[in-house]
Order: structure tokens, then sequence, then C-alpha cells
């Protein structure tokens, strides 16, 4: 947990692992949003990645010091429901990102469709390679909501390419060694795929290690495009990542709790635009974090 200096507005941020890059981005653009605006951003993030006891137990510890405003990615589908809605009963608005919130009312949600770009770069992939493939599938958590729309995404793909054959499900768990580990696992017992549908870039980096060490040369697409799989596409080894910018939904998120507070209209819902990175515009991702162009809400269609 951090937090910055004396605020107007205080604004708790929950992300939810301190190890997928992705969320190191969702910080920097809570920061990014709330720079110049008199609120101050306060980090809750739980040690063991993506644990609901532990993010429920942060959500009391935040209560306790009675925030202005929640803006809140939860780590699980349902099994945070009952600190949430301890949020909403201490009347606290909350603003969610990446994953919604069902079980308490929000100020407004701040994600992209899953399904829909998950399925964009899995036929970005099967176009590729001319419709005909082995192709490995490398999942997140079983019960993590992204994941399982990405699945569902890479499914419906799949399912108007007949020559697209799916060899294999892995739950990479959102983690690179896990990913790598569980890849190489599968690497022993059959042939190289000719690709690899990844369902985030943390865990395609990892794919890519295990592939590499079985000299397998798979076409690999991932999700995120964080700075490493966007080094990879640059350099051949990676065909491309769907943008799913955790950054830009927690910059919007942010910046509806700082509207809402300020008593200024924000909408109830943004959804972010699905955008392939691959060969020929990835120097447009090529900065740091930090250095990355956010839209702002007066620029959203």
């Amino acid at each position: 947990m951090t937090s910055r200096s004396s605020p107007d507005m205080r604004l708790a941020v929950f992300t939810k692992n301190s190890t997928n890059p992705a969320y190191d981005a969702a910080r920097i653009g809570a920061e990014r949003a709330a720079t110049g605006t008199g609120a101050v951003v306060t980090h809750y993030v739980p040690q063991t990645p993506d644990d609901p006891q532990e993010q429920s137990d942060l959500i009391d510890s935040a209560l306790a010091a009675r925030p202005d405003a929640f803006v809140l990615s939860p780590v699980h589908p349902v099994r945070v429901d009952a600190a949430i809605q301890r949020i909403a009963a201490a009347g606290i608005p909350i603003v969610s990102f990446v994953s919604p919130v069902a079980t308490a009312p929000v100020v407004s949600h701040v994600g992209a469709d899953d399904a829909a770009l998950a399925k964009a770069v899995a036929q970005y992939l099967f176009q590729h390679l001319d419709g005909h493939a082995r192709v490995l599938v490398v999942t997140g958590p079983v019960d993590s909501s992204t994941s399982i729309e990405r699945l569902a995404g890479f499914h419906a793909a799949a399912a108007d390419f007949p020559g697209i054959e799916l060899v294999g499900t892995i739950a990479g768990n959102y983690a690179r060694t896990t990913a790598h580990t569980r890849t190489a696992e599968w690497l022993a017992g059959h042939p190289c795929p000719d690709a690899c549908l990844v369902a985030n870039d943390f865990m395609a980096i990892g794919v890519l290690e295990a592939l590499a060490e079985k000299q397998c040369t798979s076409n690999v697409v991932g999700v995120n495009a964080i700075p490493e799989a966007i080094t990879a596409i640059s350099q051949g080894r990676m065909l491309a990542s769907a943008d799913f910018s955790a950054m830009q939904m927690a910059f919007l998120a942010t910046q509806c709790a700082i509207r809402y507070l300020q008593g200024l209209s924000v909408p109830a819902e943004v959804q972010l635009p699905v955008r392939i990175v691959d060969h020929s515009n990835w120097r447009e991702w090529n900065l740091p974090y930090e250095q990355r162009r956010l839209l702002t809400l007066d620029e959203l269609p």
C-alpha cells in the first residue's frame, strides 16, 4: 500500500496484483489521471496475486480510512462481493475498471470487450496462417472473468476456420513462470504447434521462452501490448498483440471518480476499442508506460 501527499480528494485504487506488468501500468494510469487535480491516490495491492480474501481485507482497511471514492478492479467475479457491498453500505462511490462489479451500484465502469479482442487477435493469427494450423491455447486463471471471456473469443474465432485445430489448452494463470513451465511440460509430450494463442502478453513471454528451449518456431500472439511484447514484435519473435490497456482503463476510471466528486457528469460505461499491434504499427506502443499517450474522457468518441 502506497500513498501520496495531502489531498483535496482521496481515492483508494485497487489493482489485482504486483506481478502482472499490466497492473503496474494501471497504477501509473491512476497516478497520471490524478496529477494536477488535487486528488491523491492510495494503492491497495494484494501481496498474494489475485487473492479474494486479501483484497477483501484491503477494502476493509481502506474503509477505515474513509476515502472519497474507490477505483476498483475486483480480483474475482463474486468472492469479493461482501466487501464491495460494505463499500456501498458506507455510501462511498465506486468506479470499476477491467473487471466489472455486479454486486453493488457503480458510478461508471471502464473496460474492454475481452471476447471481441481475443477473437480479433485470434482471427489475425488464423488469417496469417492461411486458416490451417495446429494451435496451442494458453489461458489465464480458470475463474478469472477476463480469462473466461478471452477463451470464449479464441474458440469463437476457431469456429470460423475449419482448418484450425486447437491441440491443447494450458492454464498459465496470467504468470510468466507458470506459462513457461506448463508450456515446456506440454511440449515434452507433443510436437511443436504451428502457433500459440495466449491470453496475455506476460504469459506469452514465458511461452516464447519455452518454445525457444524446444527449438520451436511457432507463431505467438497475446493480449495487453506490454513493453516486452512490443520488443518481441519489433524483433519478429512474436506476431502480434491485442492492446488491452489497463493503464488507459485506470486512467479513465480515476478521471471518472474525480469528476464525479467534483459534481460533474461521467459516462456510465466506457468500452475501449480493439486494436491489434503488429509489425506495421508497433512503434506507436514502443514507449515506457509513463510516456504512452492516453485518451481523456473529453477525447472519447
